[in-house]
């Protein structure tokens, strides 16, 4: 039986009634940790870094200016949970009655559905960003299954992978039930990405679990290639910046096509310094890096972006930033360049030790 609810959605829109909030057709909310004030540290750069950018990406250059100062009190909303009745999951979309809610780039074009056959209660932990990119999907959305496997039994409409993402859910315990199209009887949503003391604790359990097991002896830093995987952020200069810091800073190079999780995890957790192109594959240590340690980003000036310091900001890890020359089709960082910025690293982070985490 075709469902007419997308027909109904879109002439809400037409009519001028608007795009209805999807959280706003709960029917049952509550709070897992309330609004607080939360410490947000300054990201770390040489003066000159905003005169190299020409372009910025996620947000206007005053977003990532804001981002690189901090904040030491920084009001955090709360973290929530929602209830919903009646509503299904069709190509990637979530529909209700007056909202729908898209979770993956639809496969098919139409204004009609047929109802899914098979019904089910669960909490769906997926997310639009952590389904298009591995690092959202690994330092956010492998948070809030946390929180759905307390609420209720934990769902996806992502299918089986193999690789970092199978081994990740293996190390992280994950178990969910893997769905296709559905009706959902009772849907449990959550609104969690704000960087409370909920969600920071949750980030260190989840490195607890990658590093169960791991006594590694610690390394002066790690250099995670990313070569041309992932969407194009070609550094020209990769290997050769590679190569430099493991000869002059006793750095480890990090291969993501040659390394499993457990060895990007291993290594990554004996560092206080993670350095690589901007991208999801720093997700690997943001993940593993103890706080109080540093992720420095590599990027091109035209496409600046402060969206891992959000991340890091969970972790309680120190952010840092080098803008190069050149476009995300080739650029280029100077050697000088990335060694000042190592140097006010050693000594930002040398006055400002390694945060507590419980």
């Amino acid at each position: 039986m075709p469902s007419l609810r997308p027909i109904h959605n879109r002439l809400r829109r037409l009519l001028g009634i608007g795009h209805a909030d999807f959280l706003a057709g709960a029917v049952e909310r509550w709070q897992i940790c309330p609004p607080e004030l939360a410490a947000i540290a300054p990201g770390i750069w040489l003066p000159d870094q905003v005169e190299h950018i020409a372009r910025t990406e996620f947000g206007a250059l005053p977003d990532i200016l804001a981002q690189m100062r901090g904040n030491p009190a920084e009001p955090t909303p709360a973290t929530m949970g929602y209830r919903f009745r009646d509503v299904d999951f069709v190509d990637g979309v979530l529909h209700a009655r007056g909202a729908d809610r898209h979770l993956r780039q639809r496969r098919h074009s139409g204004l009609t559905y047929s109802r899914p056959r098979e019904s089910l209660s669960g909490a769906l932990y997926e997310s639009w960003i952590g389904n298009r990119w591995f690092g959202n999907w690994l330092l956010n959305d492998c948070l809030a299954y946390r929180l759905a496997e307390g609420a209720g039994a934990p769902v996806t409409s992502a299918p089986p992978r193999a690789g970092h993402v199978a081994r990740y859910e293996e190390l992280l315990g994950m178990a969910p039930r893997r769905i296709g199209d559905v009706h959902f009887d009772e849907l449990i949503l959550f609104d969690d990405l704000h960087n409370n003391g909920h969600r920071r604790a949750r980030a260190q359990e989840n490195r607890a679990r990658v590093l169960a097991g791991h006594d590694p002896s610690p390394r002066p830093g790690v250099f995670i290639f990313r070569g041309a995987s992932g969407d194009a952020r070609i550094l020209e200069n990769e290997a050769e910046i590679a190569e430099r810091l493991e000869a002059e800073y006793g750095f480890s190079t990090l291969y993501i096509d040659r390394m499993d999780a457990d060895e990007l995890a291993q290594a990554a957790g004996t560092t206080r310094l993670v350095v690589g192109v901007e991208g999801s594959q720093l997700a690997h240590g943001v993940i593993a890096m103890a706080a109080g340690g540093t992720v420095l980003t590599l990027q091109p000036a035209d496409r600046v972006t402060t969206s891992l310091k959000l991340l890091t900001d969970c972790w309680r890890q120190n952010y840092a930033m080098v803008v190069g020359s050149g476009t995300a089709g080739g650029y280029r960082v100077e050697w000088d360049q990335l060694r000042r910025t190592l140097d006010l690293i050693a000594t930002v982070t040398a006055r400002n030790p390694a945060p507590e985490v419980s």
